[in-house]
């Protein structure tokens, strides 16, 4: 893995004859379907996420802001451009690198269902939502902390032993009204058919299982729901989409309806509450088939659609788009 900036780019002007095209004009980049992807966005909250850091003394604040400033793409023999090479920050909370992980986590999660769906063809699934109340940013961390070590002790008890196997992510939004935080947990869970014949756990009853693990005194708010369809379309796909999101999004943190000390604090208390924590985990049957499929590196954040570069690595002409601070929007290098 390259360490720094200055190898990364010394490795790509080994590698290929970086060309121009279209010199000047805005870079667009649009995905299979026609859809416009998101940079020139993702990058402009990069910048003020950046900015923040900055403010707050993070060390990091400099790397952050040059993540993702120069974009090189590979012509394929159509004249077809694919992202090939790009330098990404991977700060927890960097809006750009946090929309590249959750392409990636989605699009991997999706092969991982195909696959269960394939191997556990009787199998079923359901989504699974469990809260806590809110807290302040002081015991948000300790919160986190409490509410997976809470799940995995859930998931021992002899009562759920039809379940095969889970993801679980962890999300955290924040209460406009009172600036509160809420950390909440989205699972999907994979179930045996005797699960709806023997082992039956209505929603009343994952709440009390639920509130025995975190050892409460109130009654939590839990979601459970059956996924109907298991072809990756549907419901299925939007309880992946949903399990593979954000972890907490820019908008609690980079509000343009709140002063910039409201976003700051907030940012201050996202930074260390999240530091060290896994937003994303796997258990199971689920957890093997992740290992038998043996996924890309996580800290790949170029081929979030689970395609490899193998196909580009001879490729001699590239592209480059460059972020222009002042114009604020990403143009073909001159």
């Amino acid at each position: 893995m390259l360490q720094n900036k200055k190898e990364f780019s010394e490795k790509l002007e080994k590698e290929t004859e970086i060309v121009e095209y279209r010199p000047g004009e805005k870079m667009t980049d649009r995905t299979k379907s026609g859809k416009i992807r998101p940079w020139r966005q993702k990058k402009t909250e990069n910048v003020k996420y950046s900015e923040y850091l900055e403010i707050l003394k993070f060390k990091k604040a400099y790397n952050v802001r040059t993540c993702a400033e120069t974009l090189n793409f590979a012509v394929d023999q159509n004249g077809e451009k694919k992202l090939y090479q790009v330098w990404f920050c991977k700060s927890r909370l960097c809006p750009m690198c946090s929309w590249r992980r959750a392409l990636k986590t989605s699009a991997e999660l999706e092969k991982v269902l195909s696959a269960a769906v394939t191997e556990y063809p009787n199998s079923q699934f359901l989504f699974l939502t469990l809260t806590i109340r809110n807290v302040t940013g002081d015991k948000l961390k300790w919160t986190l902390k409490r509410l997976t070590d809470a799940f995995h002790k859930m998931m021992k008890y002899k009562k759920i032993k039809y379940v095969q196997g889970y993801v679980r992510s962890t999300e955290v939004t924040v209460n406009e009204s009172d600036g509160s935080y809420h950390p909440h947990l989205h699972v999907l869970l994979m179930v045996t058919p005797k699960y709806f014949s023997n082992g039956y756990i209505t929603q009343d009853e994952w709440t009390e299982l639920w509130k025995k693990a975190l050892k409460i005194d109130y009654r939590p708010v839990v979601n459970i729901k059956k996924i109907h369809d298991k072809k990756g379309k549907g419901s299925l796909k939007s309880a992946a989409l949903e399990t593979a999101k954000y972890q907490t999004k820019s908008k609690n943190y980079l509000n343009d309806d709140v002063d910039d000390h409201v976003n700051l604090e907030r940012l201050k208390i996202l930074e260390d509450a999240l530091k060290g924590t896994r937003q994303f985990g796997y258990g199971g049957v689920l957890k093997e088939i992740v290992n038998k499929l043996k996924l890309p590196d996580e800290d790949d954040l170029v081929h979030v659609d689970g395609e490899t570069d193998e196909g580009n690595q001879k490729k001699v002409k590239i592209i480059m788009a460059t972020f222009d601070y002042t114009k604020m929007d990403y143009f073909y290098r001159k």
